[in-house]
């Protein structure tokens, strides 16, 4: 690696479309992106990619933001940090992206499509319906002469670019967990411009990536099948591609694909849920990745100091919640009483309201070491903070009666509470269930 990358300065980028919350996999994604830029003295750049307007999701982008700076994974450039290529935002250079569209139309690299959307599902079907996948576009428009494009356009009939593709090539990439990857006979001339104007990600990402001037790619290896085609923009436009480090899957612990129940879900969630920042880096980072020890805690810092993308694996990763439990339980045991309190108040605004910090001190030393998240601590305590609901008989013991236990508690050093036969006895300060103990 070094080798390889020693005349370049690392330039990464975490690239995420906000159409949703940000999940554990896109979070794992963000960290090995930071950790490598980080362990190389590199730049580590947040760029939203917003093209694909009818898929966007108000409040995905503060939340991305927000999850992202919550786990102390904070970028060099972008969202208002740095900022020396002003479009951290793809919709914010649209005019960038139609202008390098049309010079691949004019190089004869891609060509205008004025197929219907009707047409093309049509043609689908009828791919589907002859025993064969559906190989996309049939190349109509491909060769439209300039006349007949003039035509149309005049016409004002709708149309997209498409990337004319080369037919009967074989496409390799060297990956740098993978090793060389190749594909054969790409079919389809696909999108790169839709009829709004808007560019795909096919053509945004990598001519925002070549401006960024990124060095490397990382990304999960669900974009391995697209890599292809953007190997073919960037020779396209003459380009050299970055190194690309695709990274494996995240299954759920029966060896499928992970869902919601087993994991899949967003940093929020799990910040609501009560887990820690420090867990949920610890944790993420071993999906994928090995320091080659036996040792499995470690702080951010630590880890930019010794990681390393070949200590990354190639298989797929298990997500295992009791893993992530035990790391929580830990983080939570090493936090000292009032760093806990702290926590727990930012956590839950209640627990400030029902009892003072000294109290409440007390009775984190009590629960810390059973507190597996942050909700615990409300579910483990409530005999100290709530007056409990029991029989006035359990306070009598075996050869006594009630008259004799009303005495007894009328001699102890504070007033008791008792319903039943047992008289309603009243503390002359204020008293907190459970601080008897103390």
């Amino acid at each position: 690696m070094q080798k390889i990358i020693k005349n370049k300065k690392i330039r990464v980028r975490f690239a995420p479309s906000p159409t949703g919350l940000l999940h554990i996999g896109g979070a794992r994604t963000a960290l090995v992106n930071y950790l490598f830029a980080k362990s190389m003295a590199g730049d580590f750049i947040l760029r939203i990619d917003d093209t694909d307007k009818d898929r966007l999701v108000k409040n995905s982008l503060s939340d991305i933001i927000e999850s992202l700076k919550w786990l102390s994974i904070i970028w060099d450039e972008g969202q208002k940090v740095g900022e020396p290529f002003l479009y951290y935002d793809q919709s914010k250079k649209l005019n960038i992206d139609r202008n390098y569209a049309e010079e691949l139309i004019r190089k004869g690299r891609a060509y205008c499509c004025f197929c219907t959307p009707a047409r093309l599902e049509i043609l689908k079907k009828t791919q589907i319906a002859q025993g064969m996948a559906a190989t996309g576009y049939d190349g109509r428009c491909r060769n439209l002469t300039s006349k007949e494009i003039t035509t149309l356009k005049k016409s004002h009939k709708d149309y997209v670019v498409r990337f004319k593709t080369p037919k009967e090539k074989n496409i390799r990439f060297h990956d740098l967990l993978k090793g060389v990857i190749e594909f054969s006979n790409i079919t389809g001339d696909f999108v790169i411009l839709r009829t709004n104007g808007y560019p795909t990600y096919h053509l945004a990402s990598i001519i925002d990536d070549h401006l960024m001037k990124i060095t490397h790619i990382i990304r999960g290896d669900e974009w391995i099948s697209s890599t292809p085609k953007h190997v073919l923009i960037y020779e396209a436009f003459g380009w050299s591609c970055p190194y690309f480090i695709h990274l494996p899957t995240i299954l759920s612990t029966k060896g499928g694909k992970l869902s919601k129940r087993e994991g899949a879900v967003s940093i929020k969630d799990f910040r609501d849920k009560g887990y820690l920042p420090e867990a949920i880096i610890n944790f993420i980072i071993f999906l994928g990745w090995n320091p080659g020890t036996e040792e499995e805690i470690f702080s951010l810092e630590e880890l930019i100091k010794i990681f390393s993308i070949e200590k990354m694996s190639n298989s797929p990763s298990i997500f295992d919640t009791n893993k992530l439990n035990y790391l929580n339980g830990y983080y939570i045991r090493k936090k000292s009483d009032r760093e806990l309190l702290s926590i727990l108040k930012n956590f839950n605004l209640k627990i400030s309201r029902i009892a003072p910090d000294s109290y409440l001190l007390k009775v984190i030393k009590v629960v810390k070491s059973r507190m597996i998240t942050l909700s615990d601590f409300l579910k483990l305590t409530p005999y100290f903070f709530k007056t409990p609901e029991y029989d006035a008989d359990v306070l009598v013991f075996g050869k006594s009666n009630h008259q004799k236990t009303i005495t007894g508690l009328k001699n102890l050093p504070f007033r008791w509470h008792c319903s039943g036969k047992l008289v309603a006895l009243k503390r002359q300060t204020r008293f907190y269930p459970g601080q008897l103990f103390w």
